[in-house]
């Protein structure tokens, strides 16, 4: 019972994750009160699960005479293979193994009984979410449990997740910084994934960095570069990017630093409308069009509920979108302020999430974790990120225009008009880049002139 009640508060913690609301105790909605942070992440994870490798796939008793022949027919397998494991979730646990031609390869297994009490899983959930509605009427979490029973059977099936992981592999191949593990077909079952083995630090653990000279802000950029390829362009989105699946590392051949991407089985498809929507709606947030703020926010669904929305995307104040969220990064007063008034406006939150597509629910959730990794490196919120969106989202909205016509004129209209963005984004790149390098002389200037010994 205990573990059911985790799984639906971790549930819970994702409909709120980057939804905190920043305001004054007013009795009505005042969107120069809005703002958004983080409320809460996933809350909790189960213990660790005592039996090995063996006990995961048959319930039976350590060091009985099954288990010892369960156990020679693993060596079949394997040239070695580590009982104690790696990591254990909710779902599953991994094993580091050498397959008898030498190579080291990751083995994910599903617990015992998943499938047969996920269905009891989500059957709790409904009661406790129905509970939560008769004690609390103006909260709407049903979406909750939809979610969850839309989702769940996906992930708990790892052949779905090898060919999540393939796809993602192959879409992104341009990233030179990006490694996602093979899959090793001949080995895998619905329930037993086996992989190759990469080792690396967690993307929110900056002391591996330093101590492995990799450079975090380099990490920042090319994590976001990943995501914005996967929402923006492809409509194809890893929903589950919490430090644990996102590992880093230096390139054992190169040096170069690169992000080893894991656990691929929970996906969200965005269809076209949704994804050019969310591309119209972060442009006109990053130049600060609110008249498109607002048109592009009621199309997906918020309708006048809009400043919160913008809000809860951008985890920034209602007054820093309004001056440009990739003008200044969150200030310590300005997370502490929403931080601290962040239940006030849980129950429009609630609404609002009861009213957008049902795909802006995973997206919020991965906006929150990579907000997380952000912050733990530092690099929350910097206007290369954004400038990074922003050619993501001219060149998803370019290639739609030009899939639609059949005019050579209209396409290559279309072609220059797309050049000639993205050198604008470039040259406003390069304006702040050569501002923060003056804004340093100055510093160093300055430092010069009080300490002139020191220096």
């Amino acid at each position: 019972m205990a573990r059911k009640a985790l799984k639906l508060a971790s549930w819970t913690s994702m409909a709120l994750a980057a939804s905190g609301i920043y305001l004054y105790s007013n009795k009505y909605l005042d969107p120069n009160d809005f703002g958004a942070v983080r409320v809460g992440r996933a809350v909790a994870t189960t213990a660790v699960i005592s039996y090995d490798y063996l006990t995961s796939l048959k319930s039976v008793p350590y060091g009985s005479e099954e288990y010892l022949q369960l156990r020679s027919k693993i060596h079949d397998l394997f040239q070695s293979f580590d009982d104690t494991p790696l990591g254990t979730a909710s779902l599953a646990q991994v094993h580091k193994a050498v397959l008898h031609d030498g190579r080291t390869v990751a083995v994910k297994v599903q617990h015992p009984k998943v499938r047969a009490q996920s269905s009891k899983d989500i059957l709790l959930m409904e009661v406790l979410v129905l509970a939560v509605k008769q004690l609390f009427p103006e909260f709407e979490f049903m979406w909750l449990v939809d979610e969850a029973k839309k989702n769940l059977p996906l992930e708990l099936d790892f052949l779905k997740e090898g060919r999540n992981a393939e796809k993602v592999s192959q879409m992104l191949k341009h990233f030179d910084f990006l490694k996602v593990p093979r899959i090793h077909w001949d080995l895998s079952t619905e329930r037993v994934l086996l992989m190759e083995f990469v080792d690396g630090g967690q993307v929110n653990d900056r002391d591996y960095m330093e101590r492995n000279k990799i450079d975090v802000n380099e990490i920042s950029r090319h994590l976001g570069k990943i995501y914005s390829e996967m929402i923006f362009v492809n409509g194809f989105v890893h929903c589950d990017p919490h430090p644990g699946n996102v590992l880093v590392r230096k390139h054992p051949g190169t040096g170069k630093a690169e992000i080893v991407l894991l656990d691929h089985g929970l996906y969200q498809v965005l269809t076209e409308e949704f994804r050019l929507n969310y591309c119209h709606l972060w442009q006109s947030l990053i130049w600060t069009d609110m008249k498109r703020v607002r048109e592009y926010s009621q199309r997906l669904g918020a309708g006048d509920l809009y400043p919160l929305f913008a809000c809860m995307l951008t985890a920034r104040s209602w007054d820093s979108v309004n001056r440009g969220i990739s003008q200044a990064p969150v200030t310590a007063t300005e997370d502490l302020e929403i931080r601290n008034n962040a239940a006030n406006y849980l129950p429009q939150i609630s609404q609002l999430l009861n009213h957008v597509p049902r795909q802006m629910l995973l997206i919020l959730k991965t906006n929150d974790l990579l907000r997380g990794i952000e912050a733990a490196l530092g690099t929350r919120a910097s206007a290369s990120s954004f400038l990074n969106m922003s050619r993501c989202c001219v060149r998803a909205l370019a290639e739609h225009k030009k899939k639609n016509t059949c005019s050579f004129f209209r396409r290559t209209q279309i072609s220059f008009s797309e050049a000639f963005s993205l050198w604008q984004i470039s040259l406003h790149e390069l304006i702040l880049c050569v501002k923060g390098l003056k804004l340093a002389d100055r510093v160093l200037a300055l430092l010069c002139w009080l300490f002139p010994a020191a220096l």
